[in-house]
């Protein structure tokens, strides 16, 4: 086996696309890669120094949406203009926006499932950014992507996901396997 360095390599990483709002109500977005589920109903990112920390230092609302195979080149684009520099930069995504039903923050529509939340604490916060947990508030699902039991269907959204060791982002795939289920196969009678 070949060796590395410590790298940010936890693979796949998701494409999640944070949405606030400014101190003058103005939608902006930003692409996140560090994050991830925290508890039940609670998540974690990781976020730098950005526009979107600072509309979070005015506003404890934001919404979460996961970047799709359709969102991806958008997606991209907020995540390497900042609207500090280019206070116009959610025009040029062509995404639709509307207000969150339950929280003062951005919904994007193009997006088929969109996390509603509310900053719950900012661990190690400094000028360079901050730990974020968060909770959920409420989830929405464009009614297009359930399943037949009526629960989101992830291989319907076609998610991407972020590869750090490339800088590429995959599409994700079908699903191979049942969770809590296939395993049971290796159990003993």
């Amino acid at each position: 086996m070949k060796n590395f360095k410590p790298n940010p390599w936890i693979l796949p990483q998701p494409v999640l696309i944070i949405g606030t709002y400014d101190k003058n109500g103005n939608a902006n977005a930003m692409n996140a890669a560090w994050g991830g589920q925290w508890d039940t109903n609670e998540i974690m990112i990781s976020l730098g120094s950005h526009a979107t920390t600072d509309n979070l230092a005015g506003n404890s609302d934001f919404t979460v949406a996961f970047a799709t195979e359709k969102t991806m080149i958008a997606s991209d684009y907020v995540g390497i203009v900042s609207s500090r520099d280019t206070p116009g930069k959610m025009g040029k995504t062509g995404w639709t926006i509307e207000k969150a039903p339950n929280v003062n923050a951005p919904v994007f529509k193009n997006f088929p499932m969109t996390l509603e939340c509310q900053v719950k604490q900012k661990i190690d916060e400094s000028e360079t950014g901050f730990f974020l947990i968060a909770k959920i508030v409420n989830i929405l699902c464009d009614e297009a992507f359930l399943a037949e039991d009526g629960k989101p269907d992830v291989e319907k959204m076609k998610l991407i996901a972020y590869d750090p060791i490339h800088h590429a982002y995959l599409s994700l795939g079908k699903a191979i396997g049942k969770a809590f289920s296939d395993g049971k196969q290796l159990k003993c009678p």
